[in-house]
């Protein structure tokens, strides 16, 4: 047996632990019985020095209105939550994960989460309980730039692939982004046009009974955004705009 064959073999090995892994993972993530364990690790995804000392000062009270708004809208779904979700913060990586394919092309994007989950498992610097759900936090200046990437997050995985700003003044604007995200995770789907971010009707849409319908006040979870009109749309700037719809409760286990 060469040493390719080897490697080839513990490949394989390790796929197979890790898709049995997460096939467990998926049956409890959903229960709502105890808080999910979430572990955010923090990466300087652009090498600056203000993305670095953002990093240094980050604790998990950055994350905390997370839960407070799983915890006020549980109650509208007969949910009562006490700390849905455990966040952690890990210590800073020094990797970066694969870059995601810019096409659709499923082998790509199968070929991708293949080594997302290898670069994942190999890299978890996270001494603490085990991570139901890994959040990759890459953080960018904003003074450098001024758009990001699109992030995303794996269901059968349990990973979460976030593009977020290191700035305290958008502290609650990446709070929307990490729920979103986690939430694909938990199965939620995106309920907006991902060819201009206009959230679909109704189940995109915070208030898709209100008269007149626009403009709405606040955003559906997964539907991305704040819906002016019917062809525009607004970023929410924090999770106190943001609401948990029907179809994503039914989606993440909260209306069976």
């Amino acid at each position: 047996m060469n040493f390719k064959t080897i490697r080839i073999t513990l490949l394989l090995l390790v796929l197979a632990y890790i898709g049995i892994d997460t096939f467990l993972s998926n049956e409890r993530a959903t229960d709502w019985k105890r808080s999910l364990r979430v572990v955010i690790y923090p990466i300087n995804a652009d090498g600056s020095k203000n993305t670095a000392e953002y990093i240094n000062q980050l604790q998990n009270s950055h994350f905390e209105s997370i839960n407070r708004l799983l915890e006020s809208q549980g109650k509208q779904y007969s949910k009562d939550l006490n700390e849905p979700l455990r966040i952690s913060l890990a210590p800073e990586l020094t990797s970066l994960p694969p870059i995601i394919p810019s096409t659709r092309n499923g082998l790509d994007v199968m070929w991708w989460s293949i080594k997302l989950r290898f670069w994942s498992w190999r890299n978890d610097n996270y001494t603490g309980p085990k991570a139901q759900v890994k959040a990759y936090a890459l953080y960018y200046d904003p003074e450098i730039h001024k758009t990001l990437g699109h992030s995303t997050g794996l269901k059968k995985a349990k990973i979460a692939i976030n593009y977020l700003f290191a700035s305290t003044k958008q502290k609650e604007q990446n709070n929307v982004v990490l729920l979103h995200e986690i939430f694909h995770t938990l199965g939620a789907t995106d309920k907006y046009d991902l060819s201009n971010g206009i959230p679909y009707y109704p189940d995109g849409i915070a208030e898709s009974n209100k008269q007149p319908l626009y403009p709405q006040e606040k955003a559906e979870i997964m539907g991305g955004r704040i819906a002016i009109s019917q062809t525009e749309a607004i970023i929410p700037l924090s999770l106190k705009k943001v609401v948990i719809g029907s179809k994503t409760a039914e989606e993440i286990g909260w209306i069976e």
